[in-house]
């Protein structure tokens, strides 16, 4: 069956070795494309074939009449100086051109790429103009946007035919979707928060950077004509179909399947279902933890806080990471002494620790908490003769810690329990904030608390949206409006009551009952229109879709849309319905997470 599917799908036959399907389940649910044959430890698949990457279009040259000026007069570039000198104009209007320490990294690599003659006359950013190029494509992209229909639906037509070609592989005899099948174009790098390395050169990712990974009996990719790959394996213990290594940080890239794939979905049940172990054995870890702030060992205390924090707090244990490579961002065992102060007694409360570091992606993480006596004498104990420098869990890597977590619970890292207090707290949250009589707009403002509630514990936040005001504004003339509606909705309907009153006619008592009915559905539009409010304003600097798409065991969601009448659609788009497609199909309205 499979092998004849993949020669139908790919228009060639292919050898495919024969297995029979077995039905595994995950849950409730019958056979299907989540619950396949069961491969020996560590395979995750046993035919691959795909068409590789899809690589960034050549530079093409700016018009002639499109210029770079130095110090005041035309310069023409070389083809690779000006593309790069592009990368920059595009971004003048960005707040990251106007950071030294862009400025400063863009300009030191747009000079390693110039020619000698170049280099010789540019010798100052602050001589450099731009704005030609800025405009060509402010102008480029104002034009795009308006194409007439048929040149758009041209364009959209080009961008499927590539998607047929590159965005799909053979995959068990399954057509899986690829996630991101492009490769990266080259282009100035911004890192997240004020990382050391942003406006430095991304260079242009080619096939002799590219390692593909594909069956031995499937037809191999071919690169680019005059090309050749980097290497070609055959790797069934990983995912990714092909990689390369990023020229900033020297991180591996991969081209991974679509999150709505089977492997994908296989991975999230996993990921859940390790979480949800967690909960048989967590009270048990908890007590060691407790019992181990009183151990004689340093390294043993410094553990057991560490892993007090990352339970109750929600933190994420912080890898090691080389200085200058990225941003000044910390977890939990890489904390400071500077990043807390201790308080015996504030605001009413004992034993306070204040937080203040910045975590991922450079967001700062401010809390304060009152903590158990033990562990603020151990902090005490901890940060005793030491700088603001110094490491607060000097004795501690996050190696360590996963190896005990190990220990105490097959897959259990630091990550898992940030899955488990998420998801747990949703499913705590909606059963006290759900209420069944209420509205769906009603509903899904509880089901945002609820979320609003995990993010918080995440440190999910945002900066609030430069359109919010506006957005707000708009959404209170539409209730103002509304509210207007409902006023001349109640005068009409007395009116009609006083006229039915009067005269006791049939056509009148009618006429009464349209103007409830009427009444009825514009207060619900405007309770509808509050509530849409409410949720916009609450959620105004906390991102909500971080703990929704990576936290979050979604059968506590399906399960919840199932037990209430919310339709799944009102939560995830279809893109993430696709994601989720494992959950949707398994999860009766009983599940406990």
């Amino acid at each position: 069956m499979y092998r004849h599917l993949t020669s139908l799908l790919l228009g060639r036959r292919v050898h495919q070795p024969q297995f029979t399907p077995v039905c595994l389940r995950f849950g409730s649910g019958g056979c299907g494309r989540w619950e396949e044959e069961k491969k020996e430890d560590g395979i995750k698949w046993i035919q691959l074939e795909h068409r590789g990457p899809y690589f960034a279009p050549l530079y093409e040259p700016l018009p002639e009449d499109v210029q770079f000026y130095y110090n005041g007069k035309p310069m023409k570039l070389s083809l690779a100086t000006e593309e790069i000198a592009t990368f920059y104009a595009k971004m003048l209007d960005h707040e990251y051109t106007t950071k030294e320490i862009f400025q400063n990294n863009f300009f030191n690599d747009w000079r390693k790429e110039m020619t000698s003659a170049e280099r010789n006359i540019i010798k100052d950013l602050d001589k450099c103009d731009f704005t030609e190029i800025h405009k060509y494509f402010v102008d480029k992209n104002e034009a795009r946007k308006a194409l007439p229909k048929e040149e758009k639906q041209k364009l959209k037509e080009e961008a499927d035919k590539i998607q047929e070609e590159y965005g799909y592989c053979i995959l068990d005899g399954h057509r899986e979707k690829i996630g991101n099948f492009k490769t990266e174009p080259p282009g100035l790098f911004r890192g997240r928060g004020d990382h050391p390395k942003m406006g430095m050169l991304k260079k242009r990712i080619m096939p002799e950077d590219v390692i593909i990974n594909c069956s031995k009996d499937s037809k191999i990719p071919e690169p680019p004509q005059g090309h050749k790959w980097k290497e070609v394996r055959c790797d069934n213990t990983v995912t990714w179909l092909a990689s390369w290594t990023e020229n900033i940080q020297h991180t591996l890239k991969y081209i991974m399947l679509n999150p709505s794939s089977k492997l994908k979905g296989q991975k999230d049940w996993e990921k859940y279902e390790v979480a949800r172990r967690l909960k048989d054995v967590v009270h048990k870890i908890r007590a060691q933890y407790r019992m181990d702030w009183k151990s004689k060992e340093m390294k043993e205390r410094q553990r057991a806080v560490a892993l007090y924090f990352i339970d109750k707090l929600a933190l994420r244990a912080g890898n090691e990471k080389e200085e200058g490579e990225t941003a000044d961002t910390v977890g939990c065992c890489s904390l400071r002494v500077e990043h807390i102060r201790l308080h015996p007694e504030l605001d009413g409360q004992k034993h306070v620790v204040e937080f203040d570091f910045l975590g991922k992606d450079s967001i700062r993480y401010y809390n304060k908490v009152s903590v158990e006596e033990p562990v603020f004498k151990n902090l005490k104990r901890f940060m005793k003769n030491k700088d603001p420098a110094d490491e607060l869990f000097d004795r501690l890597k996050t190696s360590i810690l996963n190896k005990h977590l190990q220990n105490l619970m097959d897959g259990l890292t630091a990550k898992v329990f940030r899955t488990y207090n998420a998801s747990i707290t949703l499913q705590e949250q909606l059963k006290a904030l759900t209420n069944s009589e209420d509205s769906v707009a009603e509903k899904l403002l509880s089901y945002n608390r609820a979320n609003r509630a995990v993010a918080i514990l995440c440190n999910h936040q945002r900066s609030t949206p430069k359109t919010h005001e506006k957005s707000m504004q708009n959404l209170q003339a539409k209730i103002n409006a509304k509210k207007q509606q409902v006023e001349e909705a109640q005068e009409e309907l007395k009116k009609a009551e006083d006229e039915f009153n009067d005269t006791k006619d049939a056509k009148a008592g009618a006429n009464v009952e349209k103007k409830k009915k009427k009444l009825k559905q514009l207060e619900e539009q405007l309770s509808k229109l509050n509530v849409q409010a409410t949720d916009k304003e609450e959620n105004k600097q906390i991102a909500l879709g971080t703990s929704k798409l990576n936290y979050l065991d979604p059968r506590i969601t399906v399960a919840w849309c199932k037990k209430f009448g919310v339709p799944i659609e009102k939560i995830y788009n279809k893109t993430q319905r696709a994601k989720f497609a494992w959950a949707i199909d398994m999860t009766t309205e009983d599940f406990e997470f």
